[in-house]
């Protein structure tokens, strides 16, 4: 049984094609599809800060505290009326000098 050999022989003619060029790089729809998501997690970004920002005028956050709640040097400091729907753990509760501090009470309180 004799064996074929095939040979390729370049042809020495030019050819009209230029040289062979690869494409490096993402082409077609998973370009597309790689722009959709960075677009998505843009907008994602900017609705987060956004909440963010709402959040933090709606509550009130300031560099001094949290609505009528103040920092001070001496401790905290709450101006106004407020509710505590968890037990309030204090050393010492003062109320200004010029008015009285007024407690209505729903539950058990227990003073030292």
């Amino acid at each position: 049984m004799p064996q074929e050999q095939y040979t390729h022989h370049r042809s020495t003619m030019p050819s009209s094609e230029g040289p062979q060029v690869y494409k490096v790089g993402i082409y077609g729809w998973r370009k597309r599809c790689l722009y959709f998501f960075v677009l998505l997690l843009m907008i994602l970004i900017l609705v987060n800060l956004a909440m963010t920002i709402w959040i933090l005028k709606v509550m009130n956050f300031t560099i001094d505290g949290m609505g009528n709640l103040r920092i001070t040097d001496k401790g905290l400091k709450l101006e106004g009326d407020s509710e505590f729907l968890q037990p309030l753990y204090a050393k010492e509760i003062q109320s200004r000098p010029v008015s009285t501090a007024m407690r209505k009470r729903s539950g058990d309180f227990s003073g030292i």
